[in-house]
């Protein structure tokens, strides 16, 4: 797919995975964003997204009942397109499933509870949570699945940061019971982590038809140059983010060359990846998300393969973080 310039045209949309869903080629994520904005900045930020063309917004429970503070970043994002008068069929949901939940009831009580919060009858696409139980039937998981796409609850599911192994073990339950298998799978992939999305055992995957929902591309910010996040930062896979922070001068002069932000180069670089539906970024500004957009059209001007070349120094964890992932 030709990436176009978003002054132009709306920025264009990928299948996820083999569902039938079409998603943006960047995607709003919603932790430790809305519930740090102004109420009418966030409404101004969500209806700019909207209105260029975003039309996936990943909106998950972070946190459990009586837990202090309460975190409400989902809830607030149900009161922001409301505000936004951003009708439900205009936008893609996707909500987040965690395997600690899953019991007795399966992913339902979860899933329910979650939609009461964001206010949403159906989630377009669910993402299980890491997989870090080993009491768990994948089995019980697909089939569980299954009936929430029945129940007409959700459209596709994925998985976020699974193994490759696992992942495979999932799409052959599915195919052996007739029902719909994981679309996509969210990874962590930027310019420093690259080792899993672009080994072996994922490229197989993604041959057959899984798709990827690129995660942590700026690495909490610190490959858009702050190094020092005020935020909370995701996990640190072959512990390299002391490498990734020293080379972060070195990332800033390449995006000079190329005529961009760091921010820029770190976005672009992801939609260079042949099974990359869409990337995952956060924003707290309205300005950021026009960076972001922005970044679309670099991928057009400079080239997939002049990109990939020009950040190769910056992959931190080649030959550190098995290809094979989790």
């Amino acid at each position: 797919m030709t990436i176009s310039d978003t002054s132009t045209a709306p920025i264009p949309r990928r299948p996820i995975g083999t569902s039938g869903i079409d998603a943006s080629v960047l995607s709003l994520g919603s932790w430790h964003t809305y519930d740090r904005m102004d109420f009418a900045d966030a409404v101004d930020m969500v209806s700019f997204a909207v209105e260029s063309g975003v039309n996936l917004f990943d909106v998950g429970v972070y946190g459990f009942r009586g837990m202090q503070p309460p975190v409400f970043t989902d809830v607030l994002f149900s009161a922001i397109v409301r505000a936004a008068r951003i009708p439900r069929e205009d936008y893609l949901l996707s909500e987040k499933l965690w395997l600690e939940g899953f019991g007795d009831g399966g992913f339902r009580p979860q899933l329910e509870h979650a939609l009461l919060r964001v206010g949403s009858e159906h989630a377009d696409l669910v993402i299980l949570g890491d997989l870090r139980r080993d009491d768990l039937d994948l089995r019980d998981i697909v089939l569980d699945l299954a009936a929430l796409a029945d129940a007409e609850l959700i459209r596709a599911w994925g998985v976020n940061n699974w193994s490759a192994a696992n992942i495979q073990s999932l799409s052959d339950i599915a195919a052996a019971e007739g029902v719909a298998g994981p679309q996509i799978a969210q990874l962590k992939y930027s310019v420093a982590r690259r080792s899993i999305p672009d080994g072996e055992p994922f490229a197989r995957l993604f041959a057959n038809g899984l798709t990827m929902q690129a995660s942590d591309v700026m690495e909490g910010g610190i490959l858009a140059g702050n190094v020092t996040p005020g935020r909370e930062v995701g996990r640190d896979p072959g512990a390299i983010r002391e490498r990734i922070v020293a080379d972060v001068p070195a990332f800033s002069a390449v995006a000079d060359e190329l005529g961009t932000t760091p921010a820029q180069l770190a976005v672009a670089f992801t939609l260079t990846h042949p099974a990359t539906t869409t990337t995952l970024f956060g924003a707290s500004r309205l300005e950021q998300v026009q960076q972001n957009l922005d970044a679309v059209a670099l991928v057009e001007r400079v080239g997939a393969a002049r990109l990939r070349a020009a950040v190769e120094p910056f992959w931190a964890d080649k030959g550190i973080v098995d290809p094979e992932g989790p």
